[in-house]
């Protein structure tokens, strides 16, 4: 009989952004399926927000989280697309320090046996930045969820093996936050 434990899986404080130029609080089926699914597997949900598809106001607030210090991951869901005004590239790309080019590749293959060939119109795409994991999904609720199941919830479990992200995630350092806040001052002071 073997003694060792199971690991014991270690939360992670998540970010929410939906990119919409339609839709509210009450029409974002695709943010609350993400959000009951970040609460379900145990993470903290510190912030979610719904902005339209405008590259500044997304980079901005892109920005702001990825300097957070309580912030690990942040999933944002909408403006992948090729619509004109679809521009959630285009804002979060210029921030990241790294790509993670096997998640857009690996949410194409399994969305292609859901929507078939329409799947290479989908920009998803991920990242990293000051130790904050960036994940950009389409915005339907079929594609959050493709993204959910079939990457997000092992790859933000500490105990999915033979790797994940939660041990680099957690890493994150608090000195870039603080020399920052340093030098433009904290909301209080502004």
């Amino acid at each position: 009989m073997s003694t060792h434990s199971q690991p014991e899986s270690r939360p992670l404080n998540l970010a929410l952004l939906t990119v919409s130029d339609s839709r509210g609080e009450d029409q974002d089926t695709s943010g609350q399926y993400l959000e009951d699914r970040i609460l379900e597997a145990g993470h903290r949900l510190v912030a979610r927000r719904i902005l339209p598809d405008d590259v500044y106001l997304v980079r901005a607030l892109m920005s702001e989280w990825i300097a957070a210090p309580d912030v690990h991951a942040i999933i944002i869901t909408g403006g992948t697309g090729f619509h004109e005004r679809d521009s959630t590239p285009e804002a979060v790309m210029p921030l990241l320090d790294k790509t993670i080019d096997g998640f857009g590749e690996e949410f194409r293959r399994l969305s292609q046996t859901e929507i078939g060939s329409s799947t290479v119109q989908s920009r998803a795409f991920g990242g990293l930045a000051n130790h904050t994991a960036i994940f950009c999904l389409p915005g339907s609720t079929g594609a959050c969820r493709t993204g959910w199941e079939g990457i997000l919830a092992d790859q933000l479990n500490s105990v999915c093996k033979p790797c994940n992200f939660s041990a680099l995630l957690l890493r994150k350092p608090e000195r870039q936050v603080q020399r920052l806040q340093q030098r433009i001052g904290t909301k209080a002071e502004r």
